[in-house]
């Protein structure tokens, strides 16, 4: 018989599991001791789960799960669950091995578009996020479907990141105002890892031709690159640029191409003919050993903010409010590709959505219902001391 793997609701073991103890022992003819219950709730005990002696390593991340229905459980995964039955036996703590939970409350992946990891320091920390999660939850279900989206979107680019296994890649095009087909600059900014470090790279690549300037609708920043020398490269070399960055990182695995508000670059790669065949909108659940797929950080962004809209933030209100120091040339390629990648790894390596909205910008949900923030208009300036700066106008 084939053993089913899954997830189990933080709430249905924490309150559920003890009670069900006995009588699922009686039904399977096992000898269940009647004291076995308490003592596997006392392991579960929020104080417990965060204790450094547990033998399921508060180190280690437990897990959030999103419901088909947009709404997020904290979850025990059915290898954990296991273990600890292993491990509560082997200390001689209860006299068998107790039952699993019963079947029922078992969650297969296919039932849950996205798993995601979250750390509690305390037992504290952990109870407020069950309540936290309760009241979201409730604030969701008038939520229209474009937000649910972003929600699993931001917690599938959480998990993939963490895993620690691929190359993430923002890529930005700056183009004539003049006439868009004309590609004047290229900014690259990529990340992967070797071992346990991270390896970060930045480029910027931008034709010679002085005749193809912006500056009227655009501000042009093309000289004006932050994070290395800019290399000189003639009209037609963009693709070999590409390629070549493409092949050189697809080495340590799958790749994620990162953008702010993909469409317009998307065209770009299209028109040129990058390489892109294999190209995924949809992410998966795990870190995959190849493959190519798409992240966009205005979608995580507004995942982030509970904004339902359509609307697109730019940049560098993104960095604004995110908090990203160091902000200004921005219109130069390779500082967008730049301050797009900060802006997804301050996103993707923070907590979940909703625990993350909250710590960055407490008791700012409006007095409307859902999740959406509403900033002050004094939140909304952009402060001088981040030294943001767009170049002319």
């Amino acid at each position: 018989m084939t053993e089913l793997t899954g997830y189990y609701r933080w709430t249905d073991i924490w309150f559920k599991w003890q009670d069900r103890l006995c009588i699922f022992g009686l039904r399977r003819n096992l000898s269940i001791n009647p004291e076995d219950g308490p003592k596997v709730k006392s392991v579960l005990a929020h104080d417990a789960l965060v204790d450094s002696c547990h033998p399921l390593h508060p180190d280690k991340p437990r897990l959030t799960g999103i419901l088909p229905n947009g709404q997020s459980r904290l979850l025990f995964s059915s290898k954990q669950v296991d273990y600890l039955r292993y491990w509560l036996h082997a200390m001689q703590i209860t006299k068998t091995r107790v039952p699993l939970p019963y079947s029922n409350c078992l969650l297969l992946s296919s039932e849950l578009k996205a798993v995601s990891p979250v750390y509690f320091k305390t037992g504290g920390e952990l109870r407020m996020a069950h309540k936290e999660i309760e009241k979201n939850n409730k604030r969701l279900k008038n939520s229209n479907s474009s937000l649910t989206a972003r929600r699993d979107t931001f917690e599938r680019v959480r998990n993939l990141y963490s895993q620690k296994k691929a190359s993430w890649i923002a890529i930005d095009f700056e183009e004539w105002e003049y006439d868009h087909t004309v590609i004047t600059e290229l900014g690259v900014s990529a990340l992967h890892w070797e071992g346990s470090e991270q390896v970060f790279e930045d480029a910027h690549y931008m034709i010679s031709a002085t005749e193809y300037r912006n500056g009227k609708y655009v501000a042009d920043n093309r000289t004006n690159y932050d994070y290395g020398e800019s290399e000189i490269i003639p009209r037609n070399g963009f693709l070999k640029v590409i390629t070549d960055t493409f092949e050189r990182l697809s080495a340590h695995g799958p790749v994620f191409l990162v953008f702010h508000d993909a469409n317009g670059d998307l065209k770009t790669l299209e028109r040129i003919n990058a390489p892109m065949k294999s190209l995924s909108l949809l992410l998966p659940d795990r870190v995959p050993t190849t493959g190519m797929f798409l992240v966009d950080t205005s979608d995580l962004f507004a995942a982030l903010l509970g904004d339902e809209s359509f609307n697109r933030h730019k940049l560098e209100k993104v960095c604004h409010h995110l908090q990203i120091p160091k902000v200004k040339h921005l219109h130069n390629a390779g500082n967008d590709a730049h301050f797009t990648l900060e802006a997804l790894r301050s996103m993707a390596a923070g907590a979940p959505v909703d625990a993350q909205r909250e710590e960055r910008w407490p008791k700012h949900i409006g007095p409307r219902g859902g999740l959406q923030v509403e900033f002050t208009e004094q939140e909304e300036e952009i402060d001088d001391d981040m030294d943001l700066y767009y170049g002319p106008a």
